[in-house]
């Protein structure tokens, strides 16, 4: 009786047991763990797919911010290119507006000495046609008689001609 007794000892039962544990264990192998195992290797594959995934987006998003950079520094070129081209074209304007200014300037200068020199001429010319009747009637009344007027004419053109001639020495000055 003492060896029935002890626990530790195997009787028949635990054969059974062990028996039942070893054809539970081979089904399991058999039939439960495959269908896990392909499951979890279905998961590894789906994780590595999508870390391969975020890997190749991470290189998309940094090969895009490369290009968005290169576009951004390409479009401030264009847009310092276009200001500097304003720029010089606004100079230029200015430039030939100062141009075409001092050729207006110049142009009127020039017409209003030639309007004074004709003026002045004029001038002159009237001055001189006068000046030969105020001096013969000046000569008429210092004298107290008339004076052959065809006499004096010529001395009347030799005043004409040096007012002419100190005339255009003014207009030289």
């Amino acid at each position: 009786m003492f060896t029935s007794s002890v626990f530790l000892i195997p009787n028949g039962t635990f054969f059974v047991e062990l028996a039942v544990v070893l054809v539970i264990l081979y089904l399991a192998a058999k039939k439960i763990l495959p269908p896990l195992n392909k499951a979890l290797e279905e998961r590894q594959e789906k994780i590595r797919a999508s870390l391969a995934a975020a890997d190749d987006a991470k290189a998309a998003a940094q090969a895009a911010g490369d290009e968005r950079q290169v576009l951004l520094n390409d479009a401030r070129n264009q847009a310092r290119d276009i200001v500097a081209g304003a720029q010089a074209t606004a100079d230029q304007i200015k430039a030939d507006q100062g141009e075409k200014g001092q050729a207006e300037y110049d142009r009127r200068v020039a017409a209003a000495t030639a309007e004074v020199g004709s003026i002045r001429q004029r001038a002159i010319d009237e001055a001189s046609a006068r000046i030969g009747e105020v001096v013969f009637e000046l000569v008429s009344k210092i004298v107290g008689r008339e004076v052959d007027q065809s006499a004096h004419q010529d001395l009347v053109r030799e005043a004409v001609e040096a007012l002419k001639g100190h005339g255009s020495q003014g207009a030289g000055r």
